[in-house]
């Protein structure tokens, strides 16, 4: 009984101790979010009433924006509005810049899902080959395409791929989420075109917004590919020079054995955590990919609204591409968890 209410108590313990690191972690956000865009040279109230605005005006919008106010009555206000998911209106689109968040980011997460599983699928095996080759021509091959993919930059590859892919070969659709004919003839359930259009059995149009992905994804899965297949490679290389490695070896399993189920399987552990960093990146880092696809997604978003001086926008957008990350590394933790009983 006694053990029982100890475990239960150690239990409440670690419950409140991540309770508390996520809130102090998401409060640093908001803190690092308001004073950037305290300090960026962008006056919001020039935004929202225009620069042919009278001085009367102008005192007036500073007023309702709580920019008269003490610094920290500013943040107070901002912080307890983010809490309830209110980060005040966007003056590019008219609309709460939460709804805007909710309407454009599923396009992001289904752009950066598909790149994540492009580059997981071809990453990890690659970075296992490599290991196990090490210093051969497989080995050599591998860690020249990764460099490839880290060194070239995003935008020139998408430029590339539009051009030799869409316009000379045709065998992919152009910029844009789908074509103007399917539009609005999916019905949004998750926001993520192809799982909507399935769910919804439009098959055409399933293909339609796969051909326009595709590409894309591919795109952001070079670079996710080059990054995952390095630190694969490195960790496969501490496993397979481990002892229980030479063990495994001296019993009689096979190479294929010891590499793909021993070693691999050792090597997942602080691969989790690389998946979701990959991951995250992704999310926060396919603005550039979105505009050259002219993609509608959260990328797009702050880009339009940061070129509009759009701020409310922008640091909303900022705000959730924080809560991934804090999100992600939740996950990252709980998984560690599980696939390591040292950490437990």
């Amino acid at each position: 009984m006694d053990e029982t209410r100890h475990r239960i108590r150690e239990r409440a313990e670690q419950a409140l101790k991540l309770l508390l690191s996520l809130t102090v972690t998401f409060m640093g956000l908001l803190a690092v979010t308001f004073f950037i865009g305290r300090v960026v040279p962008i006056d919001p109230v020039l935004a929202a009433v225009g620069d042919r605005a009278s001085a009367e005006s102008y005192a007036q919008a500073r007023r309702e924006l709580g920019l008269d106010r003490p610094l920290y009555q500013q943040f107070l206000i901002y912080a307890s509005k983010a809490l309830r998911g209110d980060f005040g209106k966007s003056v590019l689109t008219s609309n709460a810049v939460i709804d805007d968040i909710k309407r454009v980011f599923p396009a992001t997460f289904e752009l950066a899902t598909l790149a994540a599983l492009l580059g997981v699928l071809v990453g990890v095996p690659a970075g296992v080959a490599a290991a196990a080759k090490k210093g051969s021509w497989v080995d050599h091959g591998i860690r020249f395409v990764g460099l490839l993919g880290y060194s070239v930059p995003i935008f020139w590859l998408g430029l590339m791929g539009l051009l030799v892919f869409y316009a000379k070969l045709g065998i992919v659709a152009g910029p844009g989420r789908s074509d103007v004919l399917f539009e609005g003839l999916v019905p949004t359930v998750t926001g993520a075109l192809l799982l909507d259009s399935a769910l919804a059995g439009q098959w055409e149009a399933f293909r339609d917004a796969f051909a326009h992905i595709i590409l894309p994804a591919s795109i952001l899965g070079v670079f996710s590919m080059a990054y995952i297949s390095r630190m694969t490679r490195s960790f496969m290389l501490e496993q397979l020079q481990a002892e229980y490695v030479n063990t495994a070896r001296i019993k009689g399993l096979s190479e294929r054995t010891v590499v793909w189920r021993h070693a691999l399987g050792n090597a997942w552990v602080p691969l989790v955590t690389v998946i979701a960093l990959s991951y995250g990146n992704l999310l926060e880092g396919s603005i550039l990919t979105e505009v050259v696809f002219a993609w509608p997604g959260l990328g797009s978003y702050i880009t339009n609204s940061l070129m509009s001086a759009d701020m409310n926008a922008v640091l909303g957008g900022t705000v959730m591409v924080g809560i991934v990350f804090i999100a992600l590394n939740f996950i990252t933790d709980i998984l560690y968890k599980r696939l390591d009983p040292r950490a437990r």
